[in-house]
């Protein structure tokens, strides 16, 4: 029988994996939880100096009331239920697409497992969207793989590209700031974070000049082998220009780097002198000899867009060029585990494959999304206006995606206090926010930034009144808090 001694467990803080302790994702870091613990706290009576929490700290567009698109939500339940394909209130061109996707599954059901790339038809739907979108330049559905959102084509493609060891390590090149996602995966994939930093006083724009910078400093010490870029930004909201895609494509070229493209936001642009450029669509028109040799993975989601279906977990990749022995690892990898989940699939395929002018659903369709997509446009410019007019908040436009991510002048004292409790001043600035305000956003220290600059990232997702509510609430928490400060300097003087 066991001995009465105490049994230690086996995983503990000491014995876990170390890469794993190592790993922030600050979007839903210790911010969050505290917001958590808020929100319970006032659903159970508790006082606060405030009655809701509100949540702007990740790109959740249904959490934040923004309403699912009809015809997406038809076609996935005909799908789930096929008995409603004899429902009379369901539109024909919704069942016509659901038919088509329920063919393409075993037994005719969304529960079997599907070919571990995906659906062949929905890969070759989503091969006609990229032509359609790029004016014609050919894509071949057999580069298509569906992905669980664009984060699990991102990790795979990573994956696939960390080896060496020492000075030869694979090291990745990302923008900063940078959607945490990549630092979470390099660092759990014990690869080299090489940063190159995103101009702040010129839109966020990138500069080539930085990333040449950035690579030569890096291979000193690792081997750069991939170059990612968010575009639109993410947490930034800029538009690449034409130009300067290609010119980030010219340095890969000349530099055998793997370019991976985020391309999530690709349908949110708001700026109107901004147009989103695929780097496809850039390679393609350099010419055969980068069209046909520069590796150049895509990402694309049913998360963001005019959609926001972030829970179907549903995405895409596009990744050309690669070595056909390569390919083949790729697809073993992606079929441990199984496929994506099958709703996601149909869910993606809505996306790249929506109603045509003259289907019943057309009308409906384009009013809902050129009205999620015309209010996030007006909510871009409103966050940006008011942020702007906060004396100590400097917001760059927000050319696209759904963020703002302003500068905040913090005041010395507070930086003093934040570091002698041991944080970053941006955290504690934005805890103290929510404790004040029960507003949640993420600091700027979560996704890299110049040092001696703060941020916070915010989401433009909430519905314009509430949205305002916010802007207001952080413009007057602003004013205070560096009153405040202020105030202790003058009593130390």
């Amino acid at each position: 029988h066991p001995t009465s001694h105490m049994r230690e467990k086996t995983l503990t803080m000491e014995t876990l994996n170390p890469h794993v302790k190592a790993v922030e994702y600050a979007v839903r870091g210790p911010i969050v939880t505290k917001a958590g613990e808020i929100e319970r706290d006032l659903q159970e009576g508790g006082k606060q100096p405030f009655t809701e929490v509100i949540k702007a700290n990740i790109g959740d567009a249904h959490a934040m009331g923004q309403q699912p698109i009809t015809f997406l939500r038809q076609v996935v339940a005909l799908c789930t239920f096929p008995e409603l394909l004899d429902s009379p209130t369901f539109p024909e061109d919704a069942k016509k697409r659901a038919r088509r996707i329920l063919q393409g599954c075993g037994g005719t059901s969304l529960g079997s497992y599907t070919a571990s790339q995906g659906v062949d038809f929905i890969r070759q739907d989503v091969a006609s969207y990229i032509e359609q979108r790029d004016h014609g330049v050919p894509a071949d559905w057999e580069n298509v793989y569906l992905t669980t959102g664009a984060s699990d084509g991102i990790v795979s493609i990573l994956r696939m590209l960390v080896s060496g060891q020492g000075s030869s390590r694979t090291g990745v090149m990302i923008p900063i700031p940078q959607y945490p996602l990549y630092s979470a995966a390099i660092t759990e994939m014990e690869a080299v974070q090489v940063n190159y930093y995103l101009d702040e006083d010129n839109c966020w724009a990138l500069d080539i000049n930085e990333l040449h910078r950035a690579y030569q400093a890096a291979k000193q010490h690792c081997q750069p082998r991939v170059l990612c870029i968010i575009n639109p930004g993410n947490p930034t909201g800029q538009v690449q220009s034409r130009k300067c895609i290609e010119e980030v494509l010219h340095f890969a070229y000349e530099e055998n780097l793997f370019v991976m493209s985020d391309e999530v936001y690709q349908d949110n642009v708001y700026s109107p002198d901004c147009e989103f450029h695929s780097f496809k669509k850039v390679l393609y028109e350099m010419g055969p000899e980068y069209f046909n040799s520069v590796e150049l993975a895509s990402f694309h989601s049913t998360s963001k867009g005019y959609t926001g279906e972030c829970g179907f977990r549903g995405g895409y990749m596009e990744v050309l060029n690669l070595d056909p022995d390569v390919r083949a690892q790729l697809i073993k990898l992606r079929s441990v585990q199984l496929c994506p989940p099958v709703s996601g699939q149909a869910a993606m395929d809505v996306i790249v494959n929506s109603p045509h002018p003259e289907e019943p659903s057309y009308a409906r369709f384009h009013e809902e999304k050129n009205a999620v997509l015309g209010a996030l446009a007006e909510k871009a410019k409103m966050t940006e206006q008011i942020l702007n007019g906060v004396p100590g908040i400097r917001c760059n436009p927000v050319q696209g995606a759904m963020y703002a991510f302003p500068q905040i002048l913090l005041p010395p004292k507070a930086v003093e206090e934040a570091k002698a409790l041991g944080m970053h001043p941006d955290m504690l600035y934005c805890l103290r926010l929510l404790e004040e305000t029960g507003i949640c956003l993420v600091p700027g220290s979560g996704f890299g930034q110049r040092e001696g600059t703060f941020h916070f990232r915010m989401t433009i997702l909430p519905p314009k009144e509430k949205l305002k509510v916010l802007l207001d609430k952080v413009r007057d928490f602003h004013i205070k808090f560096l009153k405040e400060y202020a105030t202790l300097e003058e009593q130390l003087r």
